[in-house]
């Protein structure tokens, strides 16, 4: 799914001149930005990190990246900057759960190892210590490690940037067809969160929340009183959102 196919912001109709007047300002300002930053879509070349911005280069690009997921309707989960981020934002979209970051670097490294040759030619140094360095936890992910995730997983991914240049990176399997789109937002060089459409979101969430009860409840009476309970809380939170 790209998102200049997505709809961005339905006009409503409005009794005031005024409001009405706003509400087209916005969308033709919203679609003007959607086709703009649609010209800097970028094609993608594994690459190991090499460049970490200062402060006030972060600070500006994160704000141009919080205008981009507005344009497109896109929200953050933010997952933990301790060095897995790129595998937690994977695990994320691929699990509904950042906590299986483990699972997806072991899966990512063994990638790297068994095919050597799709990889080797994006690493300027020694490959077995690359793919050795990776294994390591809190070892950054690069775009070898995301071009060797969307193999994996037979996995579109898309990336969202806060690059002036380039608002979209997709990754594409080198020798299959995707089966599944995985979202991410890429910060800066130094940090990756995983992406949902804000009209999603709950859904992720609510599944996020039926996990961690089943992982942490201590006995099987609790989780059920516990899971009766967030049910309720569901049918609330979901009536609510439709009324709005």
């Amino acid at each position: 799914m790209r998102p200049e196919t997505q709809s961005i912001g339905e006009c409503s109709s409005s009794t005031s001149l005024s409001s009405h007047q706003d509400v087209d300002d916005d969308c033709m300002i919203a679609v003007a930005l959607s086709e703009e930053y649609a010209k800097l879509d970028g094609a993608h070349t594994p690459r190991i990190n090499l460049y970490i911005p200062n402060q006030s280069d972060a600070s500006l690009e994160y704000h141009r990246l919080l205008q981009r997921l507005s344009v497109y309707g896109l929200h953050e989960v933010k997952v933990s900057g301790d060095g897995n981020c790129q595998f937690r934002a994977l695990s994320d979209q691929l699990y509904r759960s950042p906590e299986y970051h483990k699972h997806v670097r072991k899966d990512v490294v063994k990638q790297l190892k068994d095919h050597r040759s799709l990889y080797e030619g994006y690493v300027p140094m020694k490959y077995s210590r690359y793919y050795k360095k990776m294994a390591k936890s809190g070892e950054w992910g690069d775009h070898v490690t995301l071009q060797a995730a969307a193999d994996k997983f037979a996995a579109k991914i898309c990336l969202l940037t806060s690059f002036r240049d380039t608002c979209f990176i997709e990754i594409v399997p080198l020798s299959q067809t995707p089966k599944r789109e995985l979202w991410l937002s890429f910060w800066s060089e130094v940090h990756y969160n995983s992406l949902y459409e804000i009209q999603g979101l709950v859904y992720a969430e609510i599944h996020f929340l039926v996990l961690r009860v089943a992982r942490r409840s201590s006995s099987t009476k609790t989780k059920k009183k516990t899971l009766v309970v967030l049910g309720k809380w569901i049918v609330v939170s979901i009536d609510s959102i439709l009324d709005i």
